[in-house]
């Protein structure tokens, strides 16, 4: 694993207030990026070498909170495998594997405390 975390996205009411405010505050421009049912705005980050990134999204269920955002776990080669662990270690997946195209697989889970986080991986 070269990264703990792999991915980021932090959850807003009004895309364009909070694009201009992340785009200001750190002097970056936010790349709006096409997809269904929800806006979604991606930080700058080097991809070419796997390093962390992350995004803003506003879509229905995702709610601001001062309680955090969702942080993606690097899955490994195959998130398959440690998605596979999550039920018999005391978790429930709440979004099973999804393929998001060119950007790789997804999953969500609740761990064993309440909180929900996900993993990403490219297989």
């Amino acid at each position: 694993m070269t990264n703990a975390i792999n991915w980021f996205e932090i959850p807003v009411k009004k895309f364009e207030r909070a694009k201009d405010f992340y785009s200001s505050i750190l002097d970056i421009e936010i790349k709006e990026v096409p997809m269904p049912q929800m806006k979604y705005g991606v930080f700058p980050y080097d991809s070419d070498n796997n390093k962390t990134g992350g995004a803003l999204m506003q879509m229905e269920g995702a709610e601001p909170s001062i309680n955090g955002v969702t942080v993606y776990l690097d899955g490994g080669h195959d998130l398959a495998l440690p998605l596979s662990k999550v039920e018999k270690a005391g978790g429930k997946i709440m979004i099973p594997k999804t393929d998001i195209g060119e950007n790789g697989y997804i999953a969500h889970f609740m761990d064993t405390e309440g909180n929900k986080v996900a993993l990403h991986s490219w297989n």
